[in-house]
């Protein structure tokens, strides 16, 4: 049986700035605005939403592993088209981990297995955006 999620948008009626939330009882709100004013623009949002996504499946993958995570951080670089749809054409990911027993295998088959089999936000993009990705160990 499919999962359905639900947001809410509201214009705030000032330029182009909008707060949403989820639908769910104590869904904490955010701002988008497109000018980049109050929040995130929605294509900021969307490599945000990225990001964390990918990030969270690689703390929980390295958790199995019994990693003890002390630092993860997501960079996303969007490439855009120039021209409309101003779509995204490529994402680059650089994951900055440090942790006990931490070592590039493991930060390897965790940030792979999130990319290529549980992020949900990369996997729902259009499949002929390349998604590449690096990783730093600190």
């Amino acid at each position: 049986m499919p999962f359905e999620r639900a947001v809410h948008l509201a214009w705030s009626g000032d330029g182009l700035a909008f707060e949403g939330h989820g639908t769910e009882p104590a869904s904490p709100a955010i701002a988008i605005d497109g000018d980049g004013a109050t929040g995130p623009g929605p294509m900021q949002a969307l490599l945000l939403a990225a990001a964390g996504c990918t990030g969270s499946d690689v703390v929980l993958i390295l958790r199995k592993m019994r990693v003890t995570l002390h630092r993860l951080e997501v960079d996303v670089v969007g490439v855009r088209r120039d021209e409309e749809p101003r779509r995204y054409i490529e994402l680059r990911l650089r994951f900055t981990l440090a942790g006990e027993g931490l070592d590039r295998a493991k930060a390897e088959r965790a940030v792979t297995l999130s990319l290529e089999k549980y992020c949900s936000v990369v996997h729902s993009l259009a499949p002929d955006i390349p998604v590449r990705h690096e990783i730093v160990l600190a």
